[in-house]
């Protein structure tokens, strides 16, 4: 392509590339003026009308119809009033896409209840892109805006009447109100705004076509003169440099070209001459050139080679140094040099960070079970999780981009730390604990095989708990440890008193070895009532250790720490024992206990556990239905081969399996037909809810019904009070447990209980 049309092309693509800018400016300022302009007309009809306000109160579906006229002027091509909850009170006809309003958690998502909400729908998800290049690649769709509907009156206060409206309005004191009474919706057509913006912007865009046409004539015309001189230059450059031109050339044309053309002419006599020799020189000058460039290329090689392996090594001592070689996260060096950093960053600029120590209570068992390999397959899952939990955590966590990020790391083990920068307090915090929590408890595929860990999280907060490294670690080190051995808590934030514990745990553990041969360890037992005969129909082991120095302690002080130390297993057998002994000795003194169960954890499930079982029965002569294990839900869903083999052979044996703490968890239902268990036992917190709140009350009913359903038993359990005792038997429920019956209580105690009917005249004087 010649100069000349080049220039051409240039200058047009130039004219048309401002013109496409200057409309498309234009059309995306009319777009927003016409959006901007339907909001701020429905803003004002909806802030300028007490009677909206009073009839949103008095809920006047009529006059709200009547009122929805109002915001029908094109573009609008529907809306609804709705109350402040969201629930439509009045809805303008409509047909088509335009009638399937969106849900109003849908239109309001992302903005606080007093903003006014600007939404555009994509697929159904709320986006806030509502500029013109989105209108006009999406004119089918709606613009959806929802303006809170203010009043200065308290619509909670008796005896309101709409004179009160328009009274609270001249009152001073109310004129700052900012009670929601509802939202008004109004769904905007893009096409119609569209429209509107081409009418605007029509004449622009001929005077634009019509000066752009007209500059484009005027640069052709002065390209084609300066291009035919040019041309006629470039050939006799051409010539010239060719050696085809040995004559003088005239060039007509402007005093410069034939400057030009002068000068050329007259150097053509010298260079015939020096073609000869500049020929000779090149090609002496070409030999050397590409020795040296062969020299030069190989010495580049060897030095590109020599910095990609200098590059490499420091790259991997850098990993090495500061990440872990399993899970990739960074290590103890790193996560110290960087927690430090912050700790000094945040003190200058008094913001509050949150040290999250976590501990796999059951991982000691992945390794033994299933080898050291699946132990570090786990640990890799663990890290992926957390990090995928941490960067889910915008909403508690805010890094700004120069400031040191350290979220995950592993300090060696199976202990793994999460640091929360910059936090807005305590509940973010348990957010973030508790969907770390959820996260992990998922089952991780190992090889085939099924295997779920539980996470312990102890929770310290700077500046309030430590202001350095060492102090934070210290005391979210001491909440991890509380929360191992508090039952039901997976996370615990550090408190002063955790300091103060009584009971060493150094001792403990030498002691607890011992409790078995010095015989201090007891069963309580608490009674499984009969609500048709006040009878007692079974009872719950719950295992008490009874030491020398610290009196009674429950079992929160000791399970966690037993698994810790491998000595789960011992306490197992133990309680098997013991509960099949106790039996045993009721039978003797004609005092008839039908059913007594004892609770196992999912790390006490195993191969050994049931053999010892069997031979227990066997031992004592009992019936195998007199024995009933508590599994948990995660044993249950395991789907390792030792534990389907393992209940399998209780269900062979006649065992009573039950599933305890029913509905506490959020394993899936399917294994209740699939393991075909006798018993569920509902957890207590289900229970204290069904008599507080609807919806405790509803999924109580919900699991109830299952129960009956698929013919369960079912056992409910932490019965305190008569209100949920009726609430749960006049919903079905014919055995119940609880402090409103008894509490644990002694062997030589619980004798009492075993009389016929020992509970009816309570069940008949106080609960019916």
């Amino acid at each position: 392509m010649s100069i000349a049309g080049r220039l051409n092309l240039i200058f047009i693509a130039a004219v048309v590339l401002l013109c496409v800018i200057v409309l498309g400016v234009t059309a995306a300022r009319e777009y927003q003026t016409q959006l901007q302009s339907t909001l701020a007309a429905a803003q004002v009809t909806a802030a300028s009308s007490i009677e909206l306000q009073v009839d949103i109160y008095e809920r006047d579906q009529t006059a709200l119809d009547a009122k929805l006229a109002a915001y029908l002027a094109p573009p609008v091509s529907a809306a609804d009033i709705r109350d402040s909850l969201g629930n439509i009170l009045a809805q303008s006809p409509g047909n088509g896409a335009a009638s399937r309003l969106p849900g109003f958690t849908v239109l309001r998502s992302g903005y606080s209840p007093a903003d006014t909400g600007v939404v555009r729908l994509d697929n159904g998800r709320p986006v806030q892109t509502t500029g013109f290049w989105s209108a006009f690649f999406n004119s089918e769709d709606f613009v959806h805006l929802t303006l809170p509907v203010f009043a200065a009156v308290n619509p909670t206060e008796q005896g309101i009447e709409p004179v009160d409206f328009a009274l609270a309005l001249i009152d001073a004191g109310a004129a700052n109100s900012q009670v929601i009474m509802g939202y008004v919706h109004i769904q905007v057509s893009q096409g119609g705004l569209l429209d509107a913006v081409y009418v605007a912007i029509g004449g622009l865009l001929w005077f634009t076509l019509l000066l752009a046409l007209l500059l484009c004539a005027v640069v052709l015309a002065i390209t084609w003169q300066i291009g035919r001189s040019l041309t006629q230059l470039a050939q006799l450059a051409d010539g010239v440099a060719a050696g085809n031109i040995d004559s003088v050339v005239d060039i007509k044309g402007s005093p410069e070209v034939r400057e030009v053309a002068k000068v050329l002419n007259s150097v053509m006599g010298g260079l015939s001459r020096r073609k000869n020799e500049m020929e000779t020189d090149q090609r002496l000058l070409n030999m050397k050139v590409e020795e040296r460039t062969s020299q030069l290329s190989e010495r580049d090689q060897a030095l590109s080679e020599a910095t990609r392996e200098i590059t490499e090594t420091r790259s991997q001592l850098q990993q090495l140094a500061h990440y872990d070689n399993l899970t990739s996260l960074p290590n103890r060096s790193l996560f110290t040099e960087q927690l430090s950093l912050m700790l000094r960053l945040n003190a200058r600029d008094q913001n509050r960070l949150a040290l999250l120590i976590l501990n796999l209570a059951n991982f000691k068992r992945v390794n033994e079970a299933l080898g050291h390999q699946a132990g570090d397959d786990v640990l890799r899952e663990v890290g992926h999780r957390l990090s995928r939990c941490v960067r889910g955590s915008d909403i508690v966590a805010h890094n700004s981009d120069d400031a040191p990020r350290i979220e995950v790391s592993r300090l060696g083990g199976d202990e793994f730390t999460v640091v929360l920068n910059r936090v807005d307090g305590e509940a973010s915090v348990a957010e973030v604990a508790r969907r770390i929590n959820e996260s992990l408890v998922s089952p991780i595929d190992v090889d085939g095989q099924e295997v779920v860990v539980t996470p312990s999280i102890g929770i310290a907060l700077s500046p309030q708990d430590g202001v350095d490294v060492e102090a934070l670690l210290r005391c979210a080190n001491t909440a991890m440890q509380q929360a191992k051995l508090t039952t039901g808590e997976t996370f615990l934030f550090y408190e002063s008193t955790m300091q103060d514990i009584p009971v060493d745990r150094l001792r403990l553990e030498a002691d607890l070895r011992r409790a078995i041969d010095r015989d201090e360890l007891t069963l309580h037992l608490q009674p499984q009532v009969d609500i048709i005969n006040g009878s007692v129909v079974g009872a719950e082991a719950l295992l008490r250790w009874q030491h020398q120095e610290f009196g009674d302690l429950p079992p929160n002080q000791f399970i966690a720490m037993a698994e810790e130390m491998g000595y789960s297993d011992q306490l197992a057998h133990w309680v098997v024992d013991a509960a099949c002994a106790r039996l045993v000795a009721f039978d003797a003194r004609d005092l008839k206990l039908p059913r007594i169960a004892i609770n196992v954890s999912a790390g006490q499930f195993n191969p050994a556990l049931v053999d010892h079982v069997e031979l227990t029965l066997g031992k004592h002569a009992l019936e195998p239905a007199r024995l009933e294990l508590a599994l948990s839900q995660r044993t249950l869903i395991d789907r390792r081969t030792s534990v389907i083999e393992s209940l399998e052979k209780l269900r062979d044996l006649g065992v009573h399996v039950s599933v305890d703490d029913f509905g506490a968890g959020h394993e899936p239902l399917g294994y209740l037909a699939d393991l075909q268990v006798d018993e569920i036992k509902l957890d207590r917190r289900f229970v204290a809810d069904c008599v507080d709140t609807q919806g405790g009350a509803g999924l109580v009913a919900g699991i109830i019904a299952m129960a009956q359903h698929l013919e369960l038993g079912l056992v409910a359990e932490g019965v305190e009070t008569p209100e949920q005792y009726r609430f749960l038997t006049g919903h079905g429920v014919k055995v119940v447990q609880g402090y409103l019956f008894s509490e644990p209580l002694p062997a030589a105690e619980f004798e009492r209980l075993l009389a016929p009917w020992h509970f009816m005249e309570l069940v008949q004087s106080k609960l019916a």
